[in-house]
């Protein structure tokens, strides 16, 4: 579908999509694409989807159209299993893991990649704890367009080494994805794009309007692959946040398509505690002009690198979207993501990433404390493979065994005391 317009999410107002934007000129608000989908009600319908390709285009019509012979640079991503837990009655898994570059920022990036090349955009950059820097390198490279990639110094190995053989540009920091993003800009203010048309353009996460839109199909999937009924909630590792917010606007293009009705999950968001400040600022309750916002988190540190985000851009969305949906906000320590990790893999089958251990971590808690009960319908997001985090895994690991109690012998036997 051919884009109507794009609309910034602070003040409302609209801009065409003929030229690249990053963000909003007026207050630097998030831009959403919209479509003309009350014209296309009636037209597709949920049947349509029969038959079609098992990748995240296959909802193509609430998706940017390209013109002519224009197709979209995909890797094959999306439509990612719905995995039933072996454990828990009514709890599904969502298996990004299984995306091109084994994370679901390859939705995000398929779709930004898709609509640079349509702009005749020769360079594109973004800061990245990860994975965001592994599926712009592989998207880039199969656009034929240039890639800068700012990561922090302890990015994952994985994460680094992929970068390098998609043939990225890539600067290591010694910081923070906070201090990746800040030279980004710096770089882009001195000599990018609108001001040299061969410069730098920021696809950062939230900085342009389309990454959203690749995420947003993760939404599509959980409806169609539920038989078109929302579950009671999902759980999401929220870092940038971009998935909750693009899920959120899935519903909504739904319920407008007539696919669904006005009922929403309870969106959880789950952090990590060494890094948690939409948490921080869930459990504060704090708002400006009736929007609400985080403060940046000093200190962050956690092995979930995709966790490690002082503060989100776009947190005035997230926050927006616990309290409609009467969602919350959860914590979780490395110790108890590490061990998460373990039961995923040895009850589940599911060996998954840092920050999609989280998510389960967020369910222990919230069924224990009554939040959920054992008939509610729940989605936990696993957003990536452990296979991309070895190193930083034995790492941990490694810390675990050595935070262990000292040992002594009593009466012949070894053990803790």
């Amino acid at each position: 579908m051919r884009i109507s317009y794009l609309e910034c999410t602070r003040c409302g107002e609209h801009f065409s999509a003929d030229r690249p934007l990053n963000v909003c000129p007026n207050d630097g608000g998030v831009l959403f694409v919209r479509y003309d989908i009350a014209g296309l009600k009636g037209k597709l319908r949920r049947e349509d989807l029969s038959g079609r390709m098992a990748s995240m285009w296959r909802y193509a019509e609430v998706l940017p159209e390209l013109p002519g012979n224009e197709k979209p640079v995909t890797l094959g991503e999306g439509f990612t299993p719905l995995l039933p837990s072996r454990e828990f009655a009514h709890v599904f898994i969502k298996d990004e893991g299984l995306n091109p570059t084994g994370s679901f920022k390859a939705r995000g990036m398929s779709a930004a990649v898709t609509m640079a090349r349509h702009y005749g955009l020769k360079k594109l950059a973004a800061p990245s704890a990860g994975n965001a820097g592994g599926a712009l390198a592989a998207y880039a490279a199969a656009a034929g367009i240039e890639a800068h990639i700012f990561m922090p110094k302890d990015v994952p190995l994985a994460n680094r080494m992929e970068c390098d053989y998609y043939g990225a540009h890539v600067t290591l920091v010694d910081g923070l994805i906070s201090d990746c993003g800040r030279m980004v800009a710096e770089r882009i203010k001195k000599d990018g794009w609108p001001k040299n048309n061969d410069g730098w353009f920021d696809v950062s996460t939230l900085k342009e309007p389309f990454r959203v839109e690749g995420k947003k199909t993760m939404g599509y999937e959980v409806a169609e692959q539920l038989g078109w009924k929302l579950p009671d909630a999902i759980i999401y590792p929220t870092g940038g946040g971009v998935g909750m917010i693009g899920m959120w606007k899935a519903f909504d293009e739904m319920e407008e398509l007539g696919w669904i009705g006005g009922e929403r999950p309870k969106m959880i968001t789950v952090q990590a505690a060494g890094c948690a400040p939409i948490v921080k600022a869930w459990e504060a309750g704090k708002s400006s002009a009736d929007k609400w916002v985080s403060e940046m988190w000093v200190g962050a540190e956690t092995f979930a690198a995709g966790l490690r985000v002082p503060k989100a851009y776009g947190d005035y969305l997230i926050l927006d979207i616990l309290e409609k949906s009467h969602g919350t906000a959860v914590t979780a320590t490395d110790e108890e993501i590490l061990a998460a990790m373990r039961h995923w893999a040895s009850v589940e089958g599911v060996f998954a990433a840092p920050e999609g251990a989280a998510s389960l971590v967020a369910y222990w808690k919230l069924r224990a404390s009554g939040f959920f009960g054992a008939e509610d319908t729940v989605v936990l997001f696993n957003t990536g493979s452990a296979y991309k985090y070895l190193d930083v895994i034995e790492a941990r690991e490694r810390k675990a065994r050595v935070e262990l109690p000292a040992t002594r012998s009593i009466g012949g036997i070894i053990g803790p005391y």
